[in-house]
């Protein structure tokens, strides 16, 4: 598991007063980096072997500003070409929010998916969900 504590943000409120919606798929995307660093260690943009495919977001309970949320990232099902990034997100002991992003190994020249190699899977495979 990799684990990235966020401290919210006065602009991530809402009017509400709660942190917004909108806030959470940002969160969870910059807790993705040690699985794009797994992918791609160098992390540059050029070479970039990794597409966005799918992604949802479960809200659980309301999150408020000025207090830290940890967001906890494995990885479940590694397919073929494709990996899902499963998150959570908690504010002291309350889970807040669940997540499901499906990354895709992919390249963008002949613009196709392509087969996640087996260094990569021999990577990824200690950081799978039990």
């Amino acid at each position: 598991m990799f684990s990235l504590t966020i401290e919210p943000r006065f602009n991530d409120t809402d009017a509400l007063g709660h942190i917004s919606n909108t806030a959470f798929p940002v969160w969870f995307e910059q807790a993705r980096t040690p699985v794009f660093e797994l992918f791609h260690p160098t992390l540059t943009m050029h070479d970039w072997p990794l597409i966005l495919a799918r992604m949802e977001v479960d809200l659980k309970a309301q999150t408020y500003w000025s207090k830290p949320v940890e967001i906890r990232t494995w990885l479940g099902k590694i397919g073929n070409a494709s990996a899902q990034v499963l998150q959570e997100a908690w504010q002291g002991d309350s889970l807040v929010a669940k997540g499901i992003a499906t990354l895709v190994y992919f390249d963008y020249k002949a613009e196709r998916s392509m087969p996640i190699p087996d260094a990569i899977r021999e990577k990824l495979a200690p950081h799978l969900a039990e």
